[in-house]
């Protein structure tokens, strides 16, 4: 039997190996494709909301928690309450988490540019506007 490839197939299959890549890259620093993400969506000197983290990664709140604490724990981050909202906080990098980041920008960027060498700017325009209208599709709840 021929296995069909369905388009949630491939958007599974090609994710994993990118995860699956990222976290090997990762592993090399100490580190993880979660732990990249996180310190990719901190600004680098004004410090970001947790909330704007979760939003930006897509993560649940109880997720972005374990997350933050690693990062903590890993000396990467420090919390401070935010001044102007007492009941909030803000997420800053420390000096390694910032070189972390810069690791993690510098991969990110090593994919997309191998990425782009290997597949026309064509192409890649279409399989964003494909992502765009799956994800639309999604969004707006079109599909179940």
């Amino acid at each position: 039997m021929i296995k069909t490839k369905t388009i949630d197939y491939m958007l599974r299959a090609t994710w994993q190996a990118v995860s699956r890549m990222y976290n090997e890259e990762a592993s090399k620093f100490d580190g993880s494709m979660a732990i990249g993400f996180a310190l990719l969506s901190i600004d680098k000197e004004e410090g970001t909301p947790s909330s704007y983290i979760s939003n930006r990664m897509g993560m649940e709140p109880t997720s972005l928690t374990r997350t933050l604490k690693t990062l903590e724990e890993k000396g990467l981050i420090i919390r401070k309450k935010n001044p102007d909202d007492g009941r909030g906080v803000l997420i800053y990098l420390t000096d390694l988490g910032k070189q972390m980041r810069g690791q993690s920008k510098a991969t990110v960027l090593k994919f997309n540019e191998v990425v782009k060498q290997n597949i026309s700017e064509e192409k890649l325009n279409h399989f964003m506007e494909v992502a765009d209208v799956i994800n639309d599709l999604i969004t707006e709840k079109k599909i179940f």
